[in-house]
């Protein structure tokens, strides 16, 4: 079954569900009306009635909000008053009555679409002519149906949208704070990936080189040739040392395999260079676009130097996939001690740079392993 059979199966669920609650959401705005008609000159009375309507209205709400969540993937937010779940339950159930008619055409379309089918395979035929018009008037019904569906569907997603919201305006305020919140977070993560790269060159290749310095000119006021030989050594050794060690940290600002032969190949380099055994799973049809690529390779980069260094695992497992909708799946998993704190320095700096691109980034660490690290990266 591929995509667009399960969205038509899923459709067609929640319309179903749509009608059965529709016949509640009826008798419920039948009821509510009427006890507050016959309450409506006794203002104490009034207020008891409105709060228990309105707390059974918003219990309803809830319901169609997991409906709509579940079956019709339209997400609405809970930040509604209980005024507006009444009202929205009141135009609710004649929609929902509306999808069981249309779903029933679809069932007395679909029967006459196989009428000449079956005509021909059950019964002596004598009239040809009147199953194939019934056939094609059933097909016709189905394809209106089906339509009508889609129409159903587009419906329920205005209506809760109008009334249970999020509003376009609160989507813009939202997403206008998500703006603001990521670009700070990207600004604070360039902020400690620069003081990262100066305590590396600070703490590893600053001193290497100081220490070269130093054997170079020991050697250099030394008379003794064989002490002179042995110092040269060790200077040549420290000076292949702070040549690894700068490479380690050019490769960690940006690999250039990244661009040169793509995630792939920058992906099994930091696998080859592990301590651990990585295991890559990579299931990429279409190379990510540069952004893309350069968060998946950090997010990978960044998991399994974590694992090295504190999970005391023995094997880590990265998987890359694309997904259907087009985004980049990227996760890494060790068999470790866990207890990653996605408060780190370094898991933040991550969760930032996925932020950037609109992608998920979630960390599960529980005592005793395994960690899973999970980015999803939006390519579009």
């Amino acid at each position: 079954m591929d995509a667009e059979e399960r969205n038509g199966f899923r459709l067609a669920i929640g319309i179903v569900l749509g009608a059965v609650t529709a016949v509640v959401e009826f008798a419920f705005t039948l009821l509510s009306g009427l006890v507050l008609l016959l309450v409506q000159a006794w203002p104490l009375g009034r207020q008891a009635v409105l709060r228990s309507v309105g707390s059974a209205g918003r219990w309803l709400a809830e319901r169609e909000r997991a409906r709509l969540s579940a079956w019709l993937r339209i997400k609405c937010s809970s930040a509604y008053t209980d005024e507006r779940a009444l009202t929205y339950l009141a135009w609710r159930w004649p929609l929902g009555l509306l999808g069981a008619v249309v779903l029933l055409c679809a069932l007395i379309g679909g029967g006459y679409s196989l009428s000449f089918i079956i005509g021909w395979l059950v019964t002596d035929v004598r009239h040809p002519l009147d199953l194939v018009v019934a056939s094609a008037a059933g097909l016709l019904l189905l394809f209106m149906a089906m339509q009508g569906a889609i129409g159903v569907g587009t419906l329920e997603r205005r209506l809760a949208r109008r009334f249970l919201g999020p509003s376009q305006q609160d989507e813009l305020r939202r997403r206008i704070e998500q703006l603001f919140t990521s670009r700070a977070g990207i600004v604070e993560a360039v902020h400690e990936e620069r003081r990262r790269i100066e305590r590396d060159l600070h703490d590893g290749v600053q001193q290497r080189l100081v220490a070269l310095g130093m054997l170079l000119g020991r050697a250099l006021r030394s008379q003794d040739r064989k002490h002179m030989d042995e110092l040269l050594g060790q200077a040549h050794q420290q000076s292949r040392q702070a040549l690894t060690e700068l490479r380690e940290v050019a490769w960690r600002v940006y690999p250039t395999a990244l661009d040169e032969a793509g995630l792939r190949a920058a992906v099994e380099t930091v696998a080859e260079r592990s301590a651990v055994r990585v295991d890559l799973d990579f299931k990429v049809r279409e190379e990510p676009r540069g952004p893309v690529a350069a968060v998946a390779y950090f997010v990978v980069s960044e998991a399994v130097t974590n694992t090295v260094k504190h999970a005391q695992a023995t094997r880590i497992r990265v998987m890359i996939e694309g997904q259907k909708d087009g985004s980049l799946l990227v996760c890494v998993e060790d068999d470790g001690s866990g207890g990653a704190d996605p408060r780190g320095s370094g898991l933040i700096g991550l969760a930032r740079r996925v932020a950037a691109l609109d992608g998920h980034f979630d960390v599960s660490s529980p005592g005793g392993g395994p960690t899973v690290i999970r980015a999803e990266l939006p390519c579009g």
